[in-house]
């Protein structure tokens, strides 16, 4: 607008007023003159319809023009970004340069990202192919588990027995599946026996592990029989300490023994020593596990040195199912209250309940799936969903038809699916990419489930699985998802959050065939997944 123009409309603003109050008090003189109301309505209408004409809204109407011809050119050409965001060309384009890179790679990617406002697919790559999704079969297990069991099931871990005086006949430890169950619960339950004023255990200690099947091993775990680390434990209806033993070394003086425990007791039977040496002679520890008769064997050689820190390591037992009675044992003995029997395996036979300890809700224990990728957590959660209707022993293979049913009456059904085990381990599972983005879809829109299930997963730059990936300022907590790595594959699952109120991104990434190269995949997923955030 010209300098002259600009002056013109000032002026017109100061002497508007004064002309509308002139003319308003001519016409309140004239209104009642015979004759004149009929031209009078017509005078005041021109007059009107001049004023604003000619005032300064012309003015704002012309600056106005520019934005209402973008809206148009936003809607109407195929080349202009929309102003609601949902053009996904360039996101596309990153997973092209993904999927590519798989390729060159000798791999298989499968992806699929879905706008949950609009229900459409702003990627689909091999959308139905089933592949290992790994650790993104724990959303399957989280998902059906929290809605069958609810998010404040808890799970509850008791002592029962016939209490007569000081003394207790047939001692019972029961349970339903605890995945957190530890020998802090298990010390709360004997001292709370001892708090009774229980002097005595006459008979056997039993474990009731008959709410789990015996088949300890989850399916697939025979994959790798060898394997004695933590992340392959079996699972039983009462466990301790996720089913594991811990050896710790505390080295002395030297050329003496050093100092070696196994938590929990009574479980361990240990051969062979580790010796101290002199300051900076290193350490080298080897250590194996046997099954035992009564529990695990230990086979232990090496050496530590002056001077250094505590040595700990954890490993997965053979059988578990005796490990929380013996444990119990040593706890009852330390508190002074005798016993003369053995422990057992059996079920409950009577008695009152004389302790229980309960779990966290299950919207916890969710935690340990989604953020931490807890193997043990998931098996333990999944079997759960395998007891028989009229209470029959919970069996994995029930476990999998539970969530089978589940997903096909939620619409989510393919022929190509295969739910063997609950944690994704090993070569198990086939899932599809579509019904993982389908699934993330459909749980955070439905509003009994979504808090909880969002809440359970692992959060990009912040905590869990994701706190080293995703920490650049545009993003950092803005991906809510679950990682997955096995030898041969690596997957990300989740959520994609937006800045401006909007219904987030769902979207299944699932990658195999790439041996043990996890860091160049995960940084080229990483990225295509930040440019979801970036839009």
């Amino acid at each position: 607008m010209s300098p002259a123009a600009t002056i013109a409309d000032t002026a017109w603003c100061w002497l508007a007023p004064v002309v509308c109050y002139r003319l308003g008090m001519r016409f309140w003189r004239r209104w009642n003159e015979p004759g004149r109301r009929a031209w009078l309505v017509a005078a005041l209408g021109a007059i009107a319809s001049g004023l604003l004409l000619a005032s300064p809204i012309t003015t704002r109407a012309e600056n106005a023009a520019p934005l209402a011809s973008l809206t148009a050119t936003s809607v109407g050409s195929a080349s202009a970004r929309p102003v609601t965001g949902d053009d996904p060309a360039k996101e596309r384009s990153a997973f092209a340069e993904l999927e590519r890179w798989v390729k060159q790679q000798g791999g298989t990617l499968a992806a699929v990202v879905v706008d949950l406002n609009t229900s459409k697919h702003w990627v689909s790559i091999r959308p139905k192919q089933p592949l290992n999704p790994a650790s993104n079969q724990k959303l399957l297990t989280a998902a059906v588990a929290l809605d069958t069991l609810g998010a404040g099931f808890r799970y509850r871990t008791s002592l029962y027995g016939r209490l007569e005086q000081a003394t207790v006949r047939e001692l019972t430890l029961t349970g339903h599946g605890d995945p957190s169950f530890g020998s802090e619960d298990l010390w709360r339950l004997a001292r709370a026996l001892k708090a009774q004023g229980v002097e005595r255990v006459e008979g056997d200690l039993v474990v009731d592990q008959s709410r789990f099947d015996a088949e300890f091993e989850p399916p697939a775990y025979a994959q790798q029989p060898e394997e004695w680390a933590s992340f392959r434990a079996p699972v039983s209806a009462i466990s301790l300490d996720q089913n594991t033993v811990t050896l710790n070394v505390l080295a002395t003086q030297a050329d003496a023994p050093a100092r070696v425990w196994f938590e929990p007791a009574g479980f361990v039977e240990a051969k062979g020593g580790v010796e101290t040496r002199a300051r900076g002679q290193g350490q080298r520890l080897d250590w194996r596990l046997a099954p035992a008769a009564q529990g695990v064997q230990s086979l232990l050689s090496g050496h530590v040195s002056v001077g250094q820190p505590r040595v700990r390591l954890v490993r997965r037992v053979a059988d578990p199912r005796a490990l929380p009675g013996r444990a119990l044992g040593v706890l009852l003995g330390d508190m002074g209250v005798t016993w003369s029997g053995k422990v057992r395996l059996g079920a409950t036979t009577g008695g009152a309940r004389l302790a229980y300890v309960t779990s966290a809700p299950l919207a916890q224990l969710l935690a340990e799936l989604g953020k931490n990728s807890d193997n043990f957590y998931a098996e333990m959660l999944f079997k759960t969903l395998g007891e028989g209707p009229k209470g029959e022993p919970a069996t994995s293979q029930a476990a999998a038809q539970r969530v089978l049913a589940w997903l096909a009456k939620a619409g989510l059904s393919d022929p190509q699916l295969k739910v063997v085990n609950g944690s994704g381990l090993f070569d198990a599972n086939r899932v599809s990419a579509e019904l993982i983005a389908q699934l993330l879809a459909k749980v955070y829109l439905d509003p009994q489930l979504g808090p909880d299930f969002v809440a359970h997963l692992a959060i990009g730059g912040i905590d869990g699985t994701l706190r080293s990936r995703f920490r650049g300022a545009e993003i950092r907590g803005r991906v809510r998802a679950k990682t997955g790595t096995l030898r041969n594959a690596d997957t990300l699952s989740g959520y994609v959050l937006s800045s401006s109120g909007r219904l987030p991104l769902a979207f299944a990434i699932l990658v195999n065939g790439i041996d043990e190269r996890h860091g160049d995949v995960r940084a080229r997923i990483d990225r295509a997944v930040a440019r979801l955030a970036e839009h």
